[in-house]
């Protein structure tokens, strides 16, 4: 099988990458792999990833057939982000190692795994989202606003009376905190007055 080895370390952290690089080259001589590409991604806090994206890129133009990494938090970035990655791997049919967590989506408990880990992924969003809504709730039962600020289109009626009554766009989308195309559209049917 054709391997590629992903170790990722933030900027201050440095030290480590050798020595992720080795236990991943060892793991993967034991196991018979031809490790074909490695990959070092050196960044502190990234949400993008560049080298992660071009090994993702390989396996689906199919150059490898699996990614080994030292550890589970050294490919994604969160629990979302680590689950997502992970199916779209499999969809693709690649494998997928992690060195100290024992994890191998190559075998079939590997890939059970990952569909357990999916299902935690779910159950995340879900948490959030009913946090969320708790959040408004409350927010909404104090009184407080919640939503997108009221638009122009609730002064409407006054901005096209100021219009009438000779202030420019520019003047009322000031007094109103508005853009200018906002007052455009309120009053774009109103002719200009004369000046």
């Amino acid at each position: 099988m054709r391997a590629a080895l992903y170790a990722r370390v933030s900027s201050h952290d440095q030290q480590t990458l050798p020595m992720q690089t080795a236990e991943m080259r060892e793991y993967a001589a034991r196991r018979g792999w031809e490790v074909v590409l490695e990959v070092e991604d050196v960044g502190f806090g990234a949400r993008v990833q560049p080298k992660r994206e071009e090994l993702i890129n390989a396996a689906r133009r199919r150059r490898i057939d699996l990614i080994v990494v030292w550890r589970l938090d050294r490919w994604g970035r969160s629990l979302l982000d680590l689950i997502s990655t992970l199916q779209a791997l499999l969809s693709l049919e690649v494998g997928f190692v992690s060195v100290s967590d024992a994890l191998d989506m190559t075998t079939p408990g590997g890939q059970a795994l990952t569909g357990m880990l999916a299902v935690f992924a779910e159950f995340e969003r879900d948490i959030l989202r009913e946090r969320v809504k708790a959040g408004i709730a409350h927010a909404r039962r104090q009184g407080k606003p919640h939503g997108r600020p009221p638009t122009v289109t609730s002064c409407a009626p006054q901005a096209q009376a100021l219009f009438a009554q000779g202030l420019s766009k520019r003047e009322i989308a000031k007094r109103f905190n508005v853009s200018r195309t906002s007052v455009r559209r309120l009053v774009g049917s109103i002719s200009e007055p004369a000046a």
